[in-house]
This record gives structure tokens, C-alpha cells and sequence, in this order.
């Protein structure tokens, strides 16, 4: 807002500057939710940043595996399922795993892998890496019990706005946790706060640059805004990308011109318009019939082909086949 009016640029100055504005009236106050919503949030973040860590404890398991030669995650989709930690134990124990044992360990289809996953086993694992093995994976488990708690608390302080929350949930791609997150970040006056869908977007930071000079629009990113709920949004944009409703053909019309990434900001920009209005008019998600440009999509080569032909002198009848 303030970058854009003419003034003194440098830090003391405008600062000097930055204090008149606001005298007169000229900088907008930002959005500060009350302060149970506020705890929510700092709860939600802090949340994120334990995921990540268990993510990077589970990196690191796995590395000093592959350092080991021990390529269990070739025959096993999840290293960290009831069959995985099982082996995992195993292996820190220093135990000698063999057939019987493995087949007692594994569930499901991996029964039929037993040999390929003795195989795996054959590596070099000397006492480090069991240490190291043991240091992540004690540390992991701590991670784990710690956002149970955790979440057990964010949905203590979530009670009270069950409603809005499940609103939230009922668009396509966002489940429980990310509508949590999702609210956590906003808060319940959207609507107020926010009088229109294109400020609301360009405060969460989905919405286009703008970079235009003389009458020319350069290529731009999209402006700086609240990452936390730039990143729950563009994850529920990501698991729309195969679903069949409105939001899913929105995903892939926009992919055929500009690539994924431009199509999963785009996605996020229109989720961010529903939630507004979804917010404003105090009801849940319903999918409705929306022509999203397929058959426009379909006439324009159509008539570009018959313009072609006629130019070389031909008729054409178009008949639809039935």
C-alpha cells in the first residue's frame, strides 16, 4: 500500500514518513484476529513445524539404511508401517532376522516378499549405525507422541467454531486438518475484514502480480502474503489435480496451457474465492454445474480447420456424430 505513494525512501526518513501517513489516516490496519484464534494459530504452525521434523527424522533412518545397504523401501511402499518398524526394531536390537522371523514381523501382501526382503536385509550394518538408527528413531517417536498431544489441544481450541470448520471441510481437497489450518489463519470474520474475494486473495497471496509499463504486462510472480495459508491451499489444489468436480476440470484446463505449477496457483486462487464466499454466506460447499471454456476449448481448432479448407477452395457441412 505505502510503497506505492510518492515519499522520502530512505530507513530514517521513512520512517518519518511511514508515522505522518498514519496520522492522516493513510495506512490500513492489518488483520489481527482476537486472541483465541491467535492461539490457534501459533498452535497449527507449531503443528507444521513438528510434521516437517518427523519428516526429516524419517530422511535420516533412511539414509544411514542406504549407507548401510540395507534397500528395504525397494520391496516396501511405507518403511514407517507396522511391518516396517518391526524390521526397524529388529535391526536396532542387532538381532539375526531370518525367514520365520521376517514372516512373522510383516503383514499383508509382504508375505509374499519375504526372500526379496532378506535380500534387502543383507547389508553391511555395523554398530553406528544401529546407534544412529536408535538416536532418530527414539527422537521420532517423541515427535509423535508430541503432536498427538498437540492435537489434542488444537481441537480443544477448535471446538468452539465446529461450524465455520466444517464449512471449510466441505470443499473439495481439504480435509480436517488443513480446514483447522485453513481457519486458524483466516479466523471467523472473513467477511468483514475482507469486503470482496480479490483482497482476500491478495492477502493470502494467490492472487497474479501485476508488473505493467507502458501499457505492456511483464511477466510477474504471484505478491507476498500469509504462507501458512498459501501452503494449505495449494496442497488441497494439488489433490484436486485428478478429481472430476468443477475444481479438478478448473486444475487441468488451466494445465494444458500454463504447466502444474501455474495451474496449482490458479486452483488456489479459485479455492480461496470459494472460501470467501462459502464464509460470507455461512453455508457449506455444493457442487454446481459450471462451464468452464471445454466447449470453447473445442471451437476454436474446429473453426480454425474449417477456415483452413475453405481456403483451398472446399465446402464444408459440419454434422455432430450422434
Amino acid at each position: 500500500r505505502v510503497k506505492n505513494m510518492p515519499g522520502r525512501k530512505s530507513d530514517i526518513q521513512d520512517a518519518r514518513w511511514l508515522a505522518q501517513l498514519h496520522r492522516c489516516g493513510l495506512i490500513e490496519g492489518s488483520m489481527v484476529p482476537e486472541q483465541d484464534i491467535r492461539d490457534l494459530r501459533d498452535l497449527t504452525r507449531y503443528r507444521s513445524k513438528m510434521v516437517q521434523a518427523v519428516t526429516a527424522e524419517k530422511n535420516r533412518i533412511h539414509k544411514i539404511l542406504q549407507d548401510a545397504n540395507i534397500k528395504l523401501t525397494t520391496f516396501m511402499s511405507d518403511l514407517y508401517g507396522v511391518s516396517g518398524r518391526g524390521l526397524l526394531q529388529k535391526i536396532m536390537d542387532g538381532e539375526v532376522v531370518d525367514e520365520v522371523t521376517v514372516k512373522n514381523l510383516v503383514k499383508t501382501r509382504l508375505k509374499k516378499k519375504v526372500p526379496q526382503l532378506l535380500d534387502a536385509l543383507n547389508g553391511k550394518l555395523r554398530r553406528h549405525h544401529r546407534e544412529m538408527i536408535r538416536d532418530h528413531w527414539d527422537h521420532l517417536v517423541y515427535l509423535e507422541k508430541r503432536i498427538t498431544e498437540l492435537e489434542a489441544r488444537i481441537e480443544a481450541k477448535a471446538e468452539p467454531y465446529l461450524e465455520m470448520i466444517e464449512q471449510i471441510d466441505s470443499i473439495p481437497g481439504i480435509e480436517r486438518t488443513s480446514a483447522v489450518t485453513i481457519f486458524a489463519e483466516v479466523g471467523p470474520h472473513v467477511a468483514e475484514m475482507f469486503p470482496s474475494d480479490a483482497q482476500f486473495a491478495s492477502w493470502a497471496g494467490v492472487c497474479p502480480g501485476n508488473n505493467e509499463s507502458a501499457g505492456k504486462r511483464k511477466k510477474s510472480k504471484t505478491m507476498q502474503g500469509n504462507k501458512h495459508l498459501k501452503g494449505a491451499l495449494c496442497q488441497a489444489a494439488w489433490a484436486n489435480s485428478r478429481s472430476s468436480n468443477r475444481i479438478g476440470q478448473f486444475f487441468r484446463r488451466i494445465r494444458k496451457r500454463r504447466g502444474d505449477k501455474k495451474a496449482n496457483v490458479a486452483t488456489a486462487h479459485l479455492l480461496i474465492r470459494i472460501l470467501h464466499a462459502l464464509m460470507r454466506e455461512k453455508r457449506s460447499y455444493q457442487e454446481i454445474d459450471v462451464s468452464l471454456g471445454d466447449e470453447t476449448s473445442k471451437k476454436n481448432p474446429l473453426d480454425r480447420y474449417v477456415k483452413y479448407i475453405q481456403q483451398l477452395g472446399y465446402s464444408v457441412q459440419l454434422n455432430p456424430i450422434q
